[in-house]
């Protein structure tokens, strides 16, 4: 059986395209600021007279000034705030927006941490941002905090401190080698995209080694580390990659300790704690956990909920190697695959509730290959190995196929009074139970769905059917009863799910295009629209420009997930880029605002469904 090369999701796009044409503009309230300026005279209308460090120009700007910034390593000054005693190299204590000419290559503000303790009384943090202000585009570095005083102000924030997570605004950032005495060594709090926070870290006893309960949007999070969540700790990530980030307690991408935490279309890969290598009682969705190591238990996931993930290549010394329950906590599993993890006890999971998953091609070097203690819902257990129960070991299985796995004693499962409409040898007198071969497509090469002579098909108890949906994301319940495994047999002579044609009187054939809109019934089936309404289509509608960047409008569905990308020549290979792959529809008409799209000449816009 080929387990550990090949694809098991796909992704698939349709796209809509708009153009644009862009100008630069400059409102009316512009200050500036030069390092190197030999005339700095308020109100810096005018690089002739711009401000030499950045802070003179926020104290003379009003709200809603833009404040621009030219090259330099800006690392003098500075100023407290609301009576605390910690010095902030900028305070952006008003709502302007504070952008750099040539980015955070170009451009640095640089706080001071003291020789040899770092964090303590004469360091000075990088950046206080307050509500409704936006800084774009600066490298962030060598910030660090007080070690006593006020514990959230003072203590916390080593790079950039926010005052909130929705309108503290940071964009095209690089916040790196900042460190905190608590909580956020590169960033406490705040609204983050595009930005990339490396080797950033919290106090011994701290939370969030990169930011600290922020919301951050396609970001790069590598090297950091925090005792709770080395990548993270607390807040939401939407298409952020973790990797290479420690935790000495847990975490090592992601903690959810004090305040929860959500990732969504995230990738978490090469992360190492003592619990949970990648993440730490968190609710991940469409995210792929990879290569993460737990120094105890929980090699990808300590914990939490994790929906429509991928765990993949992680490992445990000691319990669940893909993921782990502890006591008295949950840990949730629905519509997930768990390939090739490892661990002594529950190679793929340890104590878990595992709902409508594959688990293949895990090892445990003690028992449960596949899962170790636990319930497992609807789920295919196929190619693990173990010592002792190579697909399970003391684990409820309802409707489950556990098959093909091997061990020197009780190769699919131990404990046959917790088996009950599941196909597995040997034989289990528990209700609804059957030995036969499970008919898979193609086990050889991993296709583990049900040919259509499966004895599985129908054969499930629908009491014990947890989801809506199956592994592929098809309905979960055909034909009046749920199959046994995590995939549903559909027709495979249909083109479109059944359900969904029979709800609107089509056949089941995808090509064709019923309310001619341009789109088949097929694509109307991917984007969520109405295949006999013809206004009912994937489409971009409007544009609307300003000084920071464009507005796009679409029509959209509520509930589909929807990627935006640009160019600016078609001819290049490949011609678009992606701005955000995870904007969550809404019913009508969904916009999205693109910063920084400020220059000359034309840019191309499509936005498709995820």
């Amino acid at each position: 059986m080929k387990i550990c090369a090949g694809n098991f999701w796909t992704w698939l796009s349709l796209a809509a395209i708009i153009t644009l044409n862009v100008s630069p503009t400059v409102p009316a309230g512009t200050l500036y600021v030069d390092l190197n300026c030999n005339n700095p005279t308020p109100p810096y209308a005018d690089w002739s007279t711009a401000a030499t460090n950045i802070q003179d120009a926020v104290d003379a700007a009003t709200n809603g000034d833009l404040i621009l910034v030219t090259n330099g390593i800006y690392q003098t000054g500075g100023q407290t705030v609301n009576g605390y005693a910690l010095t902030n190299r900028v305070v952006i204590n008003k709502a302007v927006t504070v952008q750099s000419i040539n980015g955070a290559s170009a451009t640095t503000i640089q706080g001071y941490q003291m020789p040899g303790a770092t964090n303590g009384v004469s360091a000075v943090r990088c950046v206080y941002i307050t509500n409704n202000a936006t800084l774009v585009g600066f490298t962030i570095t060598n910030g660090a905090t007080l070690t006593t005083g006020d514990f959230s102000h003072e203590d916390c924030g080593g790079g950039v401190w926010c005052e909130s997570t929705d309108s503290s605004v940071i964009l095209n950032c690089t916040i790196v080698g900042n460190s905190s005495m608590w909580d956020g060594g590169g960033a406490f709090y705040g609204n983050y995209s595009n930005c990339t926070f490396t080797a950033n870290s919290a106090g011994t006893y701290g939370y969030g080694g990169g930011a600290y309960n922020g919301t951050l949007n396609n970001c790069l999070l590598t090297g950091n580390r925090a005792n709770y969540g080395g990548g993270a700790n607390s807040g939401i990530l939407n298409n952020c990659v973790l990797t290479n980030n420690s935790a000495g307690t847990a975490g090592g991408a992601l903690g959810g300790a004090g305040v929860s935490a959500t990732a969504n279309n995230c990738f978490l890969s090469g992360n190492t704690a003592l619990a949970g290598g990648a993440s730490h009682y968190c609710v991940l969705n469409n995210c792929i956990l990879a290569g993460n190591v737990a120094s105890s238990d929980g090699g990808g996931a300590y914990g939490g909920t994790l929906n429509n993930c991928t765990l993949t290549n992680n490992s445990a010394v000691f319990d669940g190697g893909g993921a782990y329950q502890a006591s008295g906590n949950s840990c949730t599993l629905n519509n997930c695959l768990l390939i090739c993890n490892m661990a002594s006890t529950g190679g793929a999971s340890s104590g878990s509730t595992i709902n409508n998953c594959l688990l293949i091609g895990n090892t445990a070097s003690g028992t449960g290959g596949g899962s170790y203690y636990g319930t497992l819902n609807n789920c295919t257990v196929a190619g693990n190995s173990a010592g002792t129960g190579g697909g399970s070991y003391y684990t409820t299985l309802n409707n489950c196929i556990v098959y093909f796995n091997s061990a020197p004693q009780f190769p699919n499962y131990f404990r046959t009074n917790l088996v009950s409409y599941s196909c597995t040898l040997p034989y289990s007198a528990g209700a609804g139970n059957i030995t036969n071969d499970p008919a898979f497509v193609d086990y050889l090469n991993g296709n583990l769905r049900l040919q259509s002579n499966s004895p599985c098909i129908n054969s499930g108890n629908n009491g014990y059917a947890t989801t809506t949906n199956d592994l592929d994301g098809s309905p979960r319940i055909v034909g009046g009863a749920v199959d046994i495994g995590a995939y549903e047999f559909q027709n495979p002579g249909f083109t479109l799910p059944y359900l969904w044609a029979q709800a609107y009187g089509l056949s089941t054939d995808g090509s064709i295009d019923s309310d001619g809109d341009g789109m088949n019934n097929w694509q109307e089936w991917f984007t969520g629209t109405n295949p006999t309404d013809a206004a009912s289509c994937l489409k971009m509608l409007s544009v609307s420009n300003s000084v920071s960047g464009p507005t796009l409008t679409w029509q959209s569905v509520a509930g589909e997930i929807y990627f935006l990308q640009y160019s600016t020549n078609l001819s290049a290979q490949p011609a678009f880029t992606t701005i955000n792959s995870y904007i969550f529809g809404k019913a009508g008409t969904t916009s999205y605002k693109v910063f920084g799209a400020v220059g000359s000449g034309s840019y191309f816009y499509r936005v498709g469904v995820q």
